[in-house]
């Protein structure tokens, strides 16, 4: 038998199965059970042990069948069928032990109908029972009676049931007033009892609810769609989806289908096909989007033993290879079975609109046009384009003339696109369904042919719809075979918790970023907004291309930087690029993270940092498009993962070294910024601080060193002036004072104390304590021996109020510590056992580095280390630099989802670098145990 016969018939594969559990086997079971001189409770707890037991038998049968055939459809409905002999076997029990009725009245009839999901005859291990008791007119005490003690004998089971008990009148009537409900009786399915009263309802339910309000339901269920997708994140390309509720899942199947019913009132797939909605080879894909959702929410409820809709990172490891998945060509399983689940999800949204389409076409959903009124009065208001005859727009959508329009000339596949964005159409059902079927006839010559490639550009350089088009070209397939590079990045997801999006989703929405960052106006784009005024206009599209291509080749075992710009290398000429731009392109692809790194992990104080990275851009023009290609890069990673703290990294790097790329950089230099820093605190002070002046004022100055005063800005050291000036009017050698800062989504913590090795591995280890995620370190040192040490911390509130609370909580802990009050292993310690993060980090797999470099500074050693990152890291990593005699100048600490990548500035008790082979290895092997430790005490 082919894929197509075997999935052509899930429901005879089922049953080729066989019950789960005999149900005569069940039904010898429960008619033993006696009710003996009217004491019913005993035999009510029987016979619910009795289904029970079976019910845990039917779920082992049901898992081993799903692990067997990796077929969740059948899997579910299996369960369903078995749920129903559950039902009609405890109704015969109730019936006729607990209330026979030897003569009915017509009152006394019932009807039990399955709703909602059950009622479609699917039902996932962990998943509720939806059910309507049917009555012909108004409740009796006997229907009263049964329903209820069926309810409790299902919930005793251990099963959540929904449930209703209403007559067909009330049916109606409710079904009129409420969506949820007339969704609900959309799927109703005879379980027991009077078939006559069902039919009734379900004609009734035709003729008086669904007659003439096809239109309202359709816009009613995408509203609802639409508002679910902004609950659960607008991209089904989240890298953590929800199988159930997300975009792209089973919902959104479950939506079409509502909606194909309610409108050509057809009951299967089989039909929907047979109206001629979707061809043999959609009503194919829609199977097998249906086959693998359900196989996967199956996997997940057994998995977790609870109706788990979410595929975590954790779910995702043990899923991989519990559905077959091995890894291959250099992605690991769970890396293969997320893309196909992406695949999937992109295969439900190109279904969703095929439906939409037809339904536009019968005038069942409004048509993306600006007046429906003319619309119907223009049902084919088709109108030519000057570009090209093979194209008409009809109802502002963009559709081919004929059929052949693809076939008669391949450039036309590209051209289509080009013009939508040019004339901001919408690309229609038709030249999208004959697109697709089209794609075989993209080849290297039409790779290669000049007009499509300068088309292509017109489209990823544009500044209408960028975004919006080529996640259509991506979407329809087209974009990953015109590009092949791309299409291996095409739903592949990164098995971390920095990325939120996969590959191709991620590359997409930098475009959408990069046209942000263009259109400017938003203070928290930073820099980048005002700088990309400045640059060249053809660097301009140079960026663009540079987006599109700058995580190209991830998934490779080579490092995706270094392939990606042999890529850009290979396609620039393709794309029309002379060679020095190519270059240009070229060299952003591989330093795309440079800036990024530098900016969150060197002392952008230390000289040799800032010529290091000048050495690296070389040219003012270079470090304006890196600084505008990382912040668009790091904004479209998700949400939250841009903040004011990264801007002001970026700023701040910019700045520093735009005097050497410019005219050169000395000593002379640095010590006049100095100066001139000096001064414009010293113009400040009569304001700010009055009470400091004349000899107190230049004592004060000189209690702080050059870096001190070239990389804090002048409003901080006011603060920090007062900080110390108030610490020291109150007798106080330990203090602490609290920032909530505005629009960084960060809150700083300043500690003043006497400078001692152990300082920051003490105060790192009391925020663990308390739960605070450190994202850096700022450590100053005072000439007079004190240290002034700002810590940033992860804001953990919206309300000012609340995040001031908590922080001064932390501050009060970071005190407590350096006093010795509190033993700050043990704190953590308990905090580390009651992290969920604990569980979490154990799903992730990352591999210790630490390295160890003496040209990076003149001043220090350089320690970057990286690895998982867990509660008390930073804690422990301070504490081990400590034991070994080892003086923090700086920390720089960030952390990229599950890996922590911390720098430190070291020298030894003395000053100096540290030198020999010896005692680096020593602290390179100490500092991998404890990357290595998972924390546990």
């Amino acid at each position: 038998m082919d894929q197509t016969s075997i999935e052509a018939s899930p429901r005879r594969r089922a049953a080729d199965h066989g019950p789960l559990v005999d149900p005569k086997a069940i039904a010898r079971d429960l008619d033993a059970v006696r009710v003996h001189a009217g004491n019913s409770r005993e035999a009510r707890a029987e016979v619910v042990q009795i289904l029970k037991r079976r019910l845990g038998e039917a779920r082992r049968t049901a898992e081993q069948r799903l692990i067997a055939d990796a077929d969740g459809r059948a899997c579910a409905e299996a369960l369903s069928g078995f749920q129903d002999d559950i039902i009609r076997l405890a109704y015969d029990w109730i019936v006729s032990r607990l209330y026979p009725s030897d003569n009915p009245s017509s009152g006394e009839r019932m009807t039990v109908v399955a709703t909602g999901g059950y009622g479609r005859g699917m039902l996932a291990p962990g998943s509720d029972i939806d059910l309507l008791f049917l009555l012909p007119y108004k409740q009796t005490a006997w229907g009263e009676s049964v329903a209820e003690a069926i309810l409790y004998c299902l919930w005793d089971m251990g099963l959540k049931v929904g449930h209703a008990t209403r007559s067909v009148d009330e049916c109606i009537r409710q079904a009129r007033a409420d969506q949820t409900i007339r969704t609900a009786l959309l799927e109703a399915r005879h379980i027991l009892g009077d078939k006559g009263l069902f039919k009734e309802l379900e004609q009734r339910f035709d003729a008086e609810v669904v007659r003439g309000t096809v239109p309202q339901f359709v816009a009613a269920k995408l509203a609802e769609r639409d508002e679910r997708h902004r609950k659960t994140g607008q991209s089904r390309y989240l890298v953590e989806p929800n199988v159930k509720d997300g975009k792209g899942g089973l919902r959104d199947l479950h939506t079409l289908f509502w909606i194909a019913r309610y409108a050509y009132r057809v009951k299967t797939d089989e039909e929907l096909a047979k109206k001629g909605v979707f061809d043999r080879r959609e009503m194919q894909i829609f199977r097998r989007c249906e086959k693998f959702l359900w196989t996967v929410r199956c996997h997940l409820h057994f998995l977790t033993g609870r109706a788990e809709e979410r595929l975590s990172f954790d779910l995702q490891r043990e899923l991989a290879p519990r559905l077959g998945y091995r890894g291959h060509s250099g992605l690991r399983d769970v890396e293969r079975f997320m893309k196909h689940y992406f695949l999937i999800a992109k295969d439900v949204g190109d279904l969703t609109a095929i439906l939409c389409a037809e339904l536009e076409e019968r005038h069942e959903k409004p048509a993306p046009v600006l007046d429906r009124f003319m619309a119907k009065l223009r049902p084919k208001s088709l109108r030519g384009l000057k570009e090209s005859p093979d194209f008409q727009i009809d109802h502002d959508r963009i559709t081919v003339s004929d059929n052949e329009a693809f076939a008669r000339d391949p450039v036309n596949l590209i051209r289509i696109f080009a013009l939508a964005d040019r004339y901001n159409l919408a690309l229609h059902p038709d030249a999208m369904r004959l697109l697709t079927r089209s794609l075989k006839l993209i080849d290297d010559k039409l790779r290669h042919d000049p007009t499509a490639n300068q088309l292509f550009i017109s489209i990823l350089t544009s500044s209408n719809s960028a975004e919006v088009v080529l996640r259509r070209m991506n979407e329809a397939g087209l974009l990953g075979r015109f590009v092949p590079d791309f299409g291996r990045v095409v739903a592949m997801m990164q098995f971390n918790m920095y990325h939120h999006y996969t590959v191709d989703e991620h590359l997409l929405r930098c475009i959408g970023t990069l046209q942000q960052i263009e259109r400017g106006g938003d203070p928290n784009l930073g820099l980048a907004a005002d700088l990309i005024r400045t640059i060249q206009p053809r660097n301009r599209d140079l960026l663009y291309i540079t987006l599109f291509l700058h995580d190209i080749s991830k998934g490779r075992p080579e490092d995706h930087s270094i392939a990606g710009a042999k890529v850009a290398r290979r396609l620039g000429p393709r794309f029309g690029l002379t060679k020095a731009e190519t270059e240009t392109v070229a060299w952003l692809v591989e330093n795309h993270l440079v800036m990024s790194t530098i900016a969150q992990s060197r002392d952008l104080s230390d000289r040799k940092t800032i010529e290091t990275f000048a050495g690296v851009v070389q040219s003012l023009e270079r470090m304006k498009m890196l600084l505008i290609l990382t912040t668009a890069d790091i904004l479209a990673v998700g949400p939250g993962v841009w903040n004011g703290w990264k801007s002001q990294l970026l700023r701040t790097l910019y700045y520093e070294t735009e005097p050497v790329v410019t005219g050169g950089f000395s000593e002379v230099n640095r010590t006049r910024r100095v100066e001139i820093a000096q001064e414009e605190f010293r113009q400040a002070v009569p304001t700010a601080l009055p009470e400091l002046s004349g000899p107190a004022m230049e004592s004060y100055i000189g209690r702080h060193y050059a870096a001190y005063w070239l990389k804090v800005d002048l409003a901080t050291k006011i603060e920090h002036a007062r900080f110390l000036l108030g610490a020291e009017a109150a007798g106080q050698s330990l203090a602490t004072r609290v920032d909530l800062i505005a629009g960084q989504g960060v809150t700083h913590l300043t500690v003043l104390a006497p400078d001692h090795p152990r300082l920051l591995s003490i105060i790192a280890g009391a925020c663990a304590a308390a739960g605070a995620n450190i994202i850096g370190a700022q450590i100053y040192t005072t000439t007079d021996g004190l240290a002034l040490d700002t810590i940033s911390i992860t804001r953990g509130f919206d309300r000012d109020e609340d995040e001031e609370r908590r922080a001064k909580r932390i501050a009060d802990g970071i005190e407590k510590a350096l006093r010795g009050e509190i033993k700050v292993g043990e704190a953590i310690a308990a905090a580390h056992r009651k992290s969920p993060a604990r569980h979490r980090s154990r799903t992730f797999r990352i591999a210790p580095e630490v390295a160890i470099n003496n040209t990076w500074s003149n001043r220090y050693t350089v320690i970057e280390v990286s690895g998982l990152d867990r509660p008390g890291l930073l804690h422990d990593l301070t504490a081990a630099l400590s034991r070994h005699s080892l003086n923090i100048g700086s920390a720089y600490v960030a952390t990229f989802g599950e890996k922590a990548v911390d720098v430190f500035y070291v020298t030894d008790l003395m000053g100096a670098k540290i030198q020999t082979a010896q005692r680096q290895a020593a602290i390179r092997k100490v500092l991998t145990n404890v990357l290595e430790d998972d924390g546990g005490r």
